[in-house]
């Protein structure tokens, strides 16, 4: 009779960062935890390898690089391939600019996506990170 009331996503294990709206960082970010984005990045975002980390780029949030991180929500701006190994939602402000590789996606009418949705099994994800990575090393 009455419906259901949606039950947020649990937050990751650990400290929380926040980027507020009169924030911009330049240059990529690694963490663990929680990373709630309300400012502008400009760098690629990557959750520490094995952990439960999330990130929610807010309404008015932006991001210009990649983001893979477990569980990602977004409901602002993100120019770049987005990659999550567990959940991703894309609620109704979201623009994503870029592919979404996913295991479990929650789409809301209103989100657009200009790229294409990619399944994974969630292991495939964590592979590529580690091969971009070797990739990109710098040797001495």
């Amino acid at each position: 009779m009455f419906p259901k009331k949606e039950k947020p996503m649990a937050f990751a294990a650990g400290s929380t960062t926040l980027i507020s709206k009169a924030t911009e960082i330049v240059g990529d970010l690694h963490f663990k935890g929680n990373l709630e984005i309300e400012g502008r990045v400009k760098g690629n975002i990557i959750a520490e390898d094995g952990s439960d980390a999330r990130v929610r780029v807010m309404d008015g949030g932006e991001v210009e690089g990649e983001i893979r991180a477990p569980s990602i929500v977004v409901n602002g701006k993100v120019s770049g391939n987005v990659h999550s190994s567990k959940h991703i939602e894309l609620a109704e402000k979201a623009i994503v600019q870029g592919n979404v590789s996913y295991h479990l996606i929650e789409m809301v009418k209103g989100a657009q996506v200009n790229g294409s949705l990619l399944y994974s099994d969630g292991k495939q994800a964590v592979l590529t990170a580690v091969e971009s990575s070797k990739d990109h090393a710098v040797e001495a």
